[in-house]
């Protein structure tokens, strides 16, 4: 068992090594991007990576502070699913009322692996593939789609 603080610095290890990782890989658009932190250039969404213990998930969130821009936002989304699970596969989830680690509802699309852990460095591998697979492939779709999420 892992105190507040040793947890602490495994996270910040595995992101580390996640960040340095994914360092000399390029965005769909041929540009240097910091994939920890990607920014999506439209207010309300966000490309979300996560890892705890015993699941990892790659998420595309709406968090919009106007509810009807974000309902739109995610309907515009859905609107393109075909679209996205060619690029991105078909085992994402499409929910409107998803409830994130904050406790606040929000429309979510996401991908988990389960039976992981952040703390045992022999999954860090499995993660990193799982992130970095996902990540791109949101990219790849963010590079052609972005200008329909610009309209609204």
């Amino acid at each position: 068992m892992y105190t507040y603080e040793e947890a602490k610095l495994v996270k910040q290890k595995f992101w580390t090594s996640f960040g340095k990782y994914m360092q000399p890989v390029p965005s769909a658009f041929g540009e240097k991007v910091n994939w920890i932190n990607y920014k999506t250039g439209i207010k309300g969404i966000s490309f979300k990576m996560d890892a705890d213990n015993g699941e990892a998930f790659t998420a595309i969130e709406f968090k919009h502070p106007d509810d009807i821009i974000q309902k739109e936002l995610f309907d515009c989304f859905v609107g393109l699913k075909k679209h996205f699970e060619l690029v991105a596969g078909k085992d994402w989830t499409f929910e409107e009322n998803y409830t994130n680690f904050e406790g606040k509802i929000v429309p979510t699309i996401s991908k988990k692996i389960d039976l992981i852990k952040i703390y045992r460095e022999s999954d860090w591998p499995t993660i990193i593939s799982f992130f970095k697979t996902n990540i791109i492939a949101i990219d790849a779709f963010w590079a052609d789609w972005k200008p329909a999420f610009e309209q609204i």
